[in-house]
This record gives structure tokens, C-alpha cells and sequence, in this order.
């Protein structure tokens, strides 16, 4: 099932695709809570997760349809995470997605609501859809987003704040943090198509693991040479609040060289796959050379 089209058209499609998935999935939240929770899912995102999903789906034989409810189920989830890291008693952003973040535009009691109820749709949105394995696969989501996920991550993230990690520490923190809810995202797309062997679906594993880590090396790197209008978020903010990152702890060279390995790392992962992966290969391309 993997196309031809060009990669610009074929991700312009994808991200309609889940733009309009999300408009469905938040359609009928009422009142200024509705009104929360699409600001804080619209507005600029990459939709990287989305995306992964539907090239996993790819690889599966999967119809992009089928793939639509894991794949706004998977960009809820990260919203969410969004609006709540974003808060004073976390990260204390005020600049999101090019906008003031969701506690600024609607106080903080109101963005925590919304974080929670986005949680809530985004299970709503996986359990409706016609995947096999429903409870499988929510089980599968509620792992990556909770303690041994991305929370877990995000917990050690802030009680890592003002010290210095091993290169392995750090490494755990981002593949809970950041990796989980990527790899989730893979795992999910795939299993919208034709049954994978254990090879396949380890391949898939390796490739996410990869992809996903270097998605972190490089928004460390933007952090320190983007500007907050380009990324549309504050920059510079993980020096300021004493973050230990990829770049503080290898240095911009060596952090840059890491990504580049762990790009390798992903294409060397889908050898499995042969042609069905050429939207995977052109993600895994894109996450390491994109300026925001």
C-alpha cells in the first residue's frame, strides 16, 4: 500500500487527515472546557505522532481510515501532556505553538481539566475505532503514557533539574519521556493492518526507539540555536531552567553526530520492510533535519 506521491504531499494529506479526525474527536466537548481542549490540540502542531502512525500503517497494509482513531488518540494524549507540562508547577511556559499556552489563555485550574479530559477522549477516540484488539491496544497506550512512560519520564525530568546525568540516565528519561508515546504511535499504526511477524514487529520496535530518541537529541538542539519564533515555543529555556540535555551533557558537535547515528539506527531498522516503508524512512529523515 505504500504510494508514490511525493513526501510533502503525502504528509500534507496525512496531517489533513488527523486534523479532521481531531475536529470530529472534540466536536461535541461543551462549553469553555471544549473550548480548552481544542486550543490546546489546534494550532501549528507537527503531528509527528499522527504521522508515524499512519506510515506504520503503511507497512502493515493498513487503510488510512482505520488508522485515523489510534492516530488522533495518540495526538490527544500529547496534548494533554502539553497543556500540563507547560503549567507553573512544571515547566512554566508561557509560549506554545506560536500562542500563549493553555493556562495563560484560560487559567490554570481550567488547563488542568483540560489535560485530564483530553486524556479521557483520547481512550474514547482508540476504544470506537475498528482496530483489532481494542482493550490490547488501550492497554498498550495507557502503558506509554503512564509511569513507565511518558509521566514516569516526566517525573524524573523535573527531579533531574540542576544536576548532571550520565549519558545512559539521560537516555532512559527521554525514551520514557518522549520515546514511549512515539513508539506507542508506531505500535499502534501497525496493528491497523495485516498481522507482523516477531521480526517485523521488533524491527518496529528498533526503528521507534531510534527515531524516537533522536526526535529528543534534536529538539535539544533547537532549543539552543532556534529562535522562539521559529520553533514557536521559548527558546533557550532548557540552559535557563538547568535542564540537563543531550547538548549540555555531548555538546552541540557530538549531540548533532548523535542524532545523525540514531537516524541510521532507524533506516538500518526497516530493512524488513523493503519499499513499504518509504514513508517511515522519510519521517525518521525529516525528525533529524527539521529547523523547528
Amino acid at each position: 500500500m505504500h504510494s508514490e506521491l511525493p513526501w510533502e504531499v503525502w504528509s500534507r494529506e496525512r496531517q489533513q487527515r488527523i486534523e479532521d479526525a481531531l475536529d470530529r474527536a472534540l466536536a461535541g466537548e461543551p462549553g469553555r472546557l471544549g473550548e480548552a481542549m481544542r486550543y490546546a490540540t489546534h494550532g501549528g502542531g507537527k503531528r509527528i505522532r499522527p504521522l508515524l502512525a499512519y506510515a506504520a500503517g503503511e507497512v502493515a497494509g493498513a487503510d488510512p481510515a482505520r488508522v485515523d482513531a489510534p492516530a488522533a488518540a495518540v495526538e490527544l494524549i500529547h496534548a494533554y501532556s502539553l497543556a500540563h507540562d507547560d503549567l507553573p508547577a512544571m515547566d512554566n511556559d508561557s509560549l506554545r505553538r506560536g500562542k500563549p499556552t493553555c493556562h495563560v489563555a484560560f487559567g490554570e485550574a481550567l488547563a488542568l481539566l483540560a489535560g485530564d479530559a483530553l486524556q479521557a477522549r483520547a481512550f474514547g477516540v482508540l476504544a470506537s475505532g475498528t482496530m483489532h484488539a481494542v482493550g490490547e491496544a488501550c492497554a498498550l497506550l495507557a502503558r506509554a503514557a503512564g509511569a513507565a512512560g511518558m509521566a514516569g519520564g516526566q517525573a524524573i525530568d523535573l527531579a533531574s533539574t540542576g544536576t548532571t546525568l550520565a549519558l545512559s540516565e539521560l537516555t532512559t528519561m527521554h525514551r520514557m519521556k518522549t520515546g514511549a508515546l512515539i513508539a506507542a504511535s508506531v505500535q499502534l499504526g501497525a496493528r491497523c493492518g495485516n498481522p507482523l511477524s516477531a521480526t517485523q514487529t521488533t524491527a518496529l520496535d528498533l526503528y521507534a526507539s531510534a527515531a524516537g530518541l533522536a526526535f529528543q537529541v534534536v529538539d535539544d538542539l533547537l532549543d539552543v540555536e532556534g529562535s522562539s519564533e521559529s520553533l514557536g515555543k521559548t527558546s533557550g529555556k532548557d540552559a535557563a531552567d538547568g535542564k540537563p540535555t543531550f547538548v549540555s551533557l555531548l555538546g552541540l558537535a557530538e549531540a548533532r553526530r548523535h542524532a545523525v547515528a540514531l537516524r541510521a539506527e532507524a533506516h538500518d531498522a526497516l530493512v524488513p520492510f523493503g519499499a513499504a516503508a518509504r514513508r517511515l524512512h522519510e519521517l525518521v529523515d525529516w525528525i533529524v533535519t527539521r529547523t523547528r
